[in-house]
């Protein structure tokens, strides 16, 4: 028996409930979010695209395990899947489209359907799918998870499913951390109401009228308004203050922002999100910028989902068992020329990579003389190691063979 998990469409009510509110009540509504999407929270939103611009800039490259080791594979497969997983698509925006579906859209879920050449299992694209209409049915007798998609039921050798934080009771499926920032949203929202408020100078009175606090006439609110109205005409909301005239007066200051310490919880808020999410607090503007914090993070959360995309593209489209796919998360690191050029320096003097291969990091063109691997002091050819004189007894060994 099917039973649906979960509805992602949205349905519209057919009956509807209107009641009036006050000019009060209406502003609180604007600025409770509690039902808002993740999508509408802009600090979500910079935390998510820091993830899919990195997850996205990696290259996939279609692997080989040999007896010698792992070897690149360039065919029309890894061809497809580096540059154009899908039609009008580079892989930067298909992989941009994956990682926001996991946290915004999908619900920890994003689905690509299969699209072969007809006649023939020649794989022609990885066609993302709207997560908005995608309904998941599970069958607990059989374990077995089917797609339903604008009323057409998919089964999983039709698709590429990608999923993060796999569900307690279906693992097949991913989930979000909604529930977890939902509270952090709602706060979020109201420091932006509360700000904007003040920016609006709603509580910035701007000037002060002294009254005669024995007047009898002045005792009533409307002979107050009246005195106001005398005086000013308040068009933006910036109304006086009437006082009493005996009371001394030095200085009018509003509350600030500092005040009411909205910028510190805002900042805590941020560092919520960024834990929430996994990225250092200093890409959500919190804090300074860390080096050795941001290689971590790309060795963990970065390799982390691009790992989960490669390993679902492996599952899901390779027939062969030596093959797999594999992003290249090194072009992500933060280092400078330096960096590479020592490093690079240190492998070339071992015949680790040849001169051409250093160049390359660099971003210089080969050159046809350093092709050939050198090694240690003179750098001479590694092909001409053994013929040193040094190795065959130096000089005694040079007056043998003159001999």
């Amino acid at each position: 028996m099917w039973n649906p998990f979960k509805k992602a469409e949205k349905r519209s009510s057919v009956n509807q409930v209107y009641r009036t509110v006050s000019m009060t009540d209406f502003q609180t509504l604007l600025s409770d979010n509690t039902h808002a999407t993740l999508a509408d929270n802009p600090q979500v939103r910079a935390a998510v695209d820091v993830v899919a611009d990195l997850v996205s800039n990696m290259s996939i490259h279609l692997m080989q395990s040999t007896d010698k080791g792992a070897l690149r594979v360039n065919n029309g497969l890894s061809k497809l899947i580096d540059i154009s997983p899908a039609k009008n698509m580079t892989r930067k925006s298909w992989i941009t489209k994956i990682v926001r579906d996991l946290f915004l859209y999908g619900d920890g879920n994003s689905i690509a359907r299969i699209v072969v050449q007809p006649g023939s299992d020649y794989l022609t694209e990885l066609q993302p799918l709207d997560m908005s209409r995608v309904i998941y049915k599970y069958s607990e007798d059989t374990n077995e998870l089917v797609i339903n998609y604008k009323n057409e039921d998919l089964s999983s050798d039709q698709l590429v499913h990608f999923l993060i934080n796999p569900d307690p009771s279906v693992p097949q499926i991913g989930t979000s951390v909604r529930d977890v920032l939902q509270p952090i949203i709602t706060n979020l929202a109201q420091a932006a109401q509360t700000k904007s408020t003040f920016m609006r100078g709603k509580y910035m009175p701007n000037l002060i009228v002294k009254v005669d606090a024995e007047d009898q006439s002045l005792k009533s609110k409307e002979a107050r308004q009246k005195v106001v109205d005398s005086y000013t005409i308040s068009a933006n909301g910036l109304a006086p203050w009437v006082i009493p005239a005996g009371m001394g007066v030095e200085q009018v200051k509003p509350l600030s922002l500092k005040d009411i310490a909205l910028n510190e919880s805002v900042e805590l808020d941020n560092r919520t999100i960024a834990a929430a999410f996994g990225i250092p607090p200093f890409l959500l503007s919190v804090g300074n910028f860390d080096k050795q914090q941001f290689n971590n993070f790309v060795n963990t959360k970065i390799a982390s989902i691009g790992q989960m995309i490669a390993q679902t593209l492996t599952k899901d489209i390779l027939y062969s068992p030596d093959l797999y796919f594999q992003f290249n998360p090194r072009s992500l690191y933060s280092y400078d020329i330096s960096e590479l050029i020592n490093s690079g320096k240190e492998m070339v003097d071992r015949t680790a990579m040849s001169r051409n291969e250093l160049r390359g990091w660099v971003g210089l063109e080969p050159r046809e003389d350093m092709e050939e691997l050198i090694t240690l002091e003179n750098y001479i050819p590694s092909s001409a190691l053994g013929d040193q004189s040094k190795l065959k007894g130096g000089d005694t060994n040079d007056n043998q063979e003159k001999n």
